[in-house]
């Protein structure tokens, strides 16, 4: 009796060959799941030495902090204010405008305007909540952590304090 395709002994062989890690296509799986290069991103990274990675500070922590509870750490005189409109020229003035009101060029084609900096409202939150604001963004206010230097920010605080009762 001849043995066709498709019959029991034909069946349990080719089962077999398919069953057999690597019969087929000479590949090794276990082999293969062991490999760095596959398993890049399950490797944990080593730490960061708290004295070149900032690790109580940046943008996490500032993202953590309380707005109300920060305080600038450059005191306010004329230099500084000074070197806050030299900074608020160069960051801010395209949406805020030059007199601070919100009508900058940019700012005239959103909808609502940009904040009026002289205003009670602005005026009236605390200058580490300007700080929260202006690095973190708020509402469509553009996130410029990335942009602006802390330093420059907090200069950016004392300009926008002198332009209190000057409307």
């Amino acid at each position: 009796m001849k043995a066709r395709v498709g019959t029991l002994p034909h069946m349990i062989l080719l089962l077999l060959l398919f069953l057999s890690p690597g019969s087929i296509t000479s590949c090794d799986y276990a082999r293969m799941r062991d490999q760095e290069s596959v398993r890049t991103y399950e490797k944990e990274m080593p730490r960061a030495d708290a004295r070149t990675v900032p690790v109580n500070s940046g943008f996490l922590a500032l993202r953590a902090a309380d707005p109300k509870k920060l305080v600038n750490p450059y005191p306010v005189n004329a230099a500084s204010v000074n070197e806050g409109k030299l900074a608020y020229r160069y960051f801010c003035i395209q949406c805020h405008g030059q007199r601070a009101d919100g009508m900058g060029t940019v700012g005239q084609s959103f909808s609502p305007l940009p904040a009026d900096l002289g205003s009670e409202r602005v005026q009236g939150l605390s200058d580490g909540e300007l700080y929260a604001r202006i690095r973190l963004g708020y509402k469509r206010h553009p996130e410029l952590y990335t942009t602006i230097s802390e330093r420059d920010t907090w200069y950016v605080i004392q300009y926008t304090r002198s332009l209190a009762g000057k409307k």
